[in-house]
């Protein structure tokens, strides 16, 4: 029987997350044994009393988050088996739980441009690498559009701290951006302070200023006001194989390893993010009208009722806008909501194109795989541990 220890903080929904992961696994190849350290065991015991836990309860292994210092290397030296799970920077001597952050930040970017955003803002950490590489990822992006990223850079990442509730430099820096401004923040407890500051300062949200986090803590999410749009990430699926990866190093005894990335999935919008910024009413008209009927089969003929242009002259706005044509639009939403559907429900590929008004699913399924590479039952397989061991 593995005896694996956990040094994590536990309350993060992302940590949540891995764990459920690992633990899923040991159900299915175990069972197996663990004991979890909180992460202030780091501060209070240091990793020479871990290390000694370790050695008097027999661990096989650990995962935890861990600084970046030499230290560390005691446990490779110990012959114990480790992956740390994300924290500060990445380690080169040991295996990282680490994020395709600059992808996720890509993610955001494409988001806000299909929303027709002129201005582009990123909220977080410079010291912090989950951070800095997610708004690396989001300005580039942002940049091939030929737009620039306004930052704002947070040097404090106690989540303890409140002075987001009282005036200050963010709230200062809220009302100098250009409006309307898309803003992506590194993470959802970010997102939660700008949402605050933007109404102490009386900010419009997402009127003024649209905000995407990062992660999809519900919990977070919902406390925000409004409800914070945030990024999923597939962390489960990658605690599972963080799990398989430290059975492996066990049995091979070594402490050299791949790193497990951690891949975002989807958007999941809310209210913080719900809105077109264009300054062409007309097409901001036709958006509102493509995303409320998205389940009806919509075709461009439709989208040309509402509004009173000619097909070319709306097809020429809409690209000046979104950067895509009407029909290419829509068939990349239909993708986009039917992804959605496939993650957070049970329904059957038929049954979801159904829901989508499309009365072909073999063409949906194909159109899909186009576009993500994998068929819809391989994407769902590949990105729905968490949904599997619910």
């Amino acid at each position: 029987m593995i005896k694996l220890i956990l040094l994590s903080d536990f309350a993060e929904e992302y940590n949540k997350n891995i764990l459920r992961g690992i633990t899923r696994y040991s159900k299915d190849h175990g069972p197996w044994t663990f004991c979890k350290m909180p992460t202030y065991f780091r501060e209070t015991i240091g990793i020479d009393g871990i290390l000694k836990w370790a050695k008097e309860w027999e661990a096989d292994g650990i995962i935890g988050q861990f600084y970046n210092d030499e230290e560390v290397e005691k446990f490779t030296k110990a012959n114990i088996p480790v992956i740390a799970q994300d924290f500060k920077e990445r380690f080169t001597d040991i295996p990282n739980i680490t994020g395709a952050y600059k992808e996720t930040g890509r993610l955001g970017a494409d988001y806000f441009l299909k929303k027709g955003f002129k201005n582009f803002a990123f909220y977080g950490f410079g010291n912090i690498v989950w951070s800095r590489e997610r708004a690396e990822g989001f300005e580039e992006r942002i940049q091939e559009a030929g737009f620039n990223v306004h930052y704002y850079e947070q040097t404090n990442s106690h989540s303890t701290d409140l002075w987001y509730y009282k005036p200050s430099a963010l709230s200062d820096w809220l009302k100098s951006l250009p409006k309307p401004i898309a803003l992506m923040t590194c993470d959802d407890n970010q997102g939660h302070h700008i949402t605050e500051a933007a109404k102490h300062a009386g900010i419009r949200i997402p009127d003024e200023v649209a905000v995407l986090g990062v992660d999809n803590d519900e919990m977070v999410c919902d406390l925000s006001d409004p409800p914070l749009s945030s990024i999923e990430l597939d962390s489960e699926k990658s605690g599972y194989e963080a799990a398989r990866l430290m059975e492996q190093m066990i049995e091979e005894k070594t402490c050299h390893a791949p790193d497990i990335i951690v891949k975002a999935t989807q958007v999941v919008t809310r209210h913080s993010t719900d809105i077109f910024a264009s300054k062409d009413k007309y097409i901001v008209s036709a958006l509102k009208y493509i995303h409320c009927n998205l389940d009806k089969n919509l075709k461009v003929d439709q989208v040309l009722k509402e509004v009173p242009l000619s097909r070319r002259s709306l097809e020429k706005r809409f690209i000046l806008t979104t950067g895509y044509p009407v029909y290419e639009y829509i068939y990349n939403q239909r993708i986009e909501k039917f992804t959605q559907k496939l993650l957070e429900t049970d329904m059957t590929i038929f049954e979801i194109a159904l829901d989508l008004g499309l009365s072909d699913s073999k063409n949906i399924a194909r159109q899909f795989k186009q576009i993500k590479g994998l068929t819809p039952m391989e994407y769902r397989k590949k990105h729905m541990l968490t949904k599997q061991s619910a």
